[in-house]
Formats: C-alpha cells, structure tokens, sequence
C-alpha cells in the first residue's frame, strides 16, 4: 500500500508539475511582459488557491469539472465518464493549488531580466518568441527552475482539494497525504510512520534544491575584483 500510494503520488505530480511549468510560465509572461485590462483581476484569481483554504478550492473544482458543473457536464453528456473520483481530477487538483507558486517565481524571474537585452534582440530583428526563447527564458531559467521545484513539492503534498475532488481511493486516487490520514485515521501507525518519512525526505530534498537554484550564480568579474581587493592588489 506504501509503494502504490508512492506511485500514485509520482504519476500525479509529474503530470500536474508539467501542467504547471507550461501554463506558469505563459501567466508569468503575461503578468510580466504585458498591460492589459483585468490584469491585476487575473493575478489575483490566480493567487487565489494559495490564500483560500484547500476544501474551498476542491468546492470551486467540483462546481466547474463535477459531473453538473460548468465543464463537467458537457464532457459527461458527450462521453458518458466524469473526471470527479479518478486520478485526473487529483491531477486538476494538485496543478490548481500548485500554480500560484510557479506564476509567482517565474513572475519575478522575467521581470528581472534587464529589458535592454529585449531591446537589443528586437533591434537584431529577432520576433517576440526568438526573444522569449533565445534571450528572456535562459536568462530567467534560474528563477523559473525554483517554481517548477516549489510547485513540485506542493503539489505532491496536497490533501484537501484532492480528497474533494478525487476522494479517497486505494489504487486508484490516493496519494501520500491521503494514505497517511488514512493510515493514522485506522490506527496503522507503523504505515503512517513509513509514509510521512517519505514524503518529509522528499521535501527536504526539494528545499534544498531550490535553495541553490534561488542562490545567484557569483560572477567571475565579482570575484576577482574582491579577490584584489582582500589582496591589496
């Protein structure tokens, strides 16, 4: 049961955390790069699953993707099959609760690309994605990597917005957090013990690996003026 929720777990966040970086990276430009009406309106909608508690954000996924809501519906009439109670729901779950944090990094990191470089690439006459693609995405992949890493790490803990929208469901639905509120609801608490050891040395890795990806990279320039300076030379 350990391994299967672990699997479950993995098959979920790799899929949600792919979701994530695209859709992230494509609201981060947007908020970044450009001025439009309702932006400010959309930042905040996006913010919203990080500030809202998690039942609530579940309640919202049910009435938009459950069997009569407002996506929902449709796919069910057309196709007979709904996405509430499969793993797909816990991956719409886990990229909605997740995404917050990637548009919030990747945000950051575009704005502090130094916009003479765009300048310069557009003068070169490069188009709007040659510059997205060749000048502002390596430039603010640092940043980037970080958010894809944070929402990894979020996602792959998230319980409430799951348990709404996907339930509980041994093999089929239930992820880490959910195996470990079973496990401690039934008394099983060697299962539990297992199960939160995992899931901590996951984040535990995961921090780490956002702290050097968020930790600027020295320049070599840098350096050799301090190393002269220490020196006297």
């Amino acid at each position: 049961m350990v391994w299967q929720a672990l699997r479950i777990s993995i098959q979920v966040v790799s899929i949600a955390t792919l979701l994530i970086a695209i859709i992230g990276t494509v609201f981060a430009y947007l908020l970044a790069k450009r001025n439009f009406r309702g932006k400010e309106l959309l930042d905040a909608i996006l913010t919203l699953p990080m500030v809202l508690p998690p039942t609530v954000t579940g309640y919202y996924l049910i009435v938009l993707l459950g069997r009569r809501g407002l996506i929902g519906q449709p796919i069910y009439q057309a196709t007979g099959g709904s996405i509430t109670f499969t793993w797909i729901a816990a991956v719409a779950a886990s990229t909605v609760i997740a995404l917050p944090l990637m548009v919030k990094a990747a945000r950051a990191a575009i704005e502090s690309v130094d916009p003479q470089y765009e300048i310069c690439s557009y003068t070169l006459g490069k188009s709007e994605s040659e510059t997205f693609f060749r000048v502002i995405l390596p430039l603010a992949s640092r940043g980037i990597l970080a958010g894809i890493v944070l929402s990894f790490a979020r996602a792959f803990g998230e319980f409430g917005a799951t348990l709404m929208l996907a339930g509980n469901i041994p093999g089929r639905t239930q992820t880490m957090p959910l195996a470990i509120y079973e496990a401690v609801a039934s008394g099983e608490d060697e299962k539990a013990r297992w199960l939160a050891l995992i899931l901590t040395g996951i984040s535990i890795t995961v921090v780490y690996i956002t702290n050097r990806l968020s930790r600027p990279k020295s320049s070599p320039g840098y350096a050799k003026s301090a190393n002269q300076k220490n020196t006297g030379v």
